[in-house]
């Protein structure tokens, strides 16, 4: 059993990572600390309880290289991996330096992750950085399905295929995958309702038009009836974990 804590202030990341890993037999999640000086703290005392540290680098408190320093300074050596938005080589390298096992790139592919956790205490690999590529495929399938990066669905479309690709057990769009985007951008889970809606509808006048037929599997028009926000996010999640499986 590898006993594993998280550091991280995002929400849905936690309860994304949690979710997936309470039905994992080999992985456990221990606690989550959504500031590096609690984490510090926990790790002070209950050193030996822990076997993993999963982090990222912008937390509150204590960020993540400050927390990595303590950790080295009162000799406490964990595996860690970062799993981080900010990609800058200076804080890559200190990482590195600081003996980080991987550094992980958001969006990522929780699957993914839990390879590299498998890879790490398997003697695998060593430290490198990674970036799944799942963030570029969805941008490159909103591109062609003609939905511009800057109005607002876009990054809700992109989040909520994000969600639904993590984590099999989400099912109900507006009491889970809504609440969750708002949450995230400061906004309403009827805001986010709306602003996936006119993506969609955008798609459907700029879209790639065979894409969309063998996307959604009927023949597409202006006056056909456009796919729901439920069918359109998962339909696009199982395409791109259909993609990924047939690649593998």
């Amino acid at each position: 059993m590898i006993k594993t804590i998280i550091v991280d202030d995002n929400h849905m990341v936690v309860n994304n990572l949690m979710s997936h890993f309470s039905e994992n037999s080999s992985i456990k999640v221990v606690a989550t600390f959504n500031n590096g000086e609690e984490a510090l703290n926990y790790l002070l005392s209950n050193s030996s309880e822990v076997d993993l540290i999963l982090m990222d680098i912008l937390v509150p408190g204590l960020d993540g290289i400050a927390l990595l320093e303590e950790l080295k300074k009162h000799e406490i050596h964990k595996k860690t991996i970062i799993l981080s938005s900010y990609k800058d080589e200076n804080i890559i390298r200190e990482c590195s330096e600081l003996n980080v096992s991987y550094y992980i790139i958001k969006p990522f592919s929780i699957l993914s992750l839990e390879k590299r956790i498998t890879d790490i205490f398997n003697c695998k690999i060593s430290t490198k950085v990674e970036q799944d590529n799942i963030d570029l495929e969805i941008s490159q399938l909103l591109h062609n399905l003609g939905i511009p990066s800057h109005i607002r669905g876009y990054k809700y479309i992109r989040d909520g295929i994000m969600i639904i690709y993590n984590n099999e057990s989400v099912s109900l769009i507006t009491k889970e995958i809504y609440p969750q985007i708002a949450s995230k951008y400061a906004t309403t889970p009827s805001r986010v309702e709306r602003a996936i809606r006119h993506a969609i509808e955008v798609s459907w006048i700029r879209g790639d038009l065979a894409l969309m037929e063998d996307l959604f599997g009927f023949s597409v028009s202006c006056d056909k009836a456009k796919p729901t926000n439920s069918e359109f996010l998962s339909t696009i999640a199982d395409r791109i974990k259909m993609d990924r499986n047939i690649k593998s």
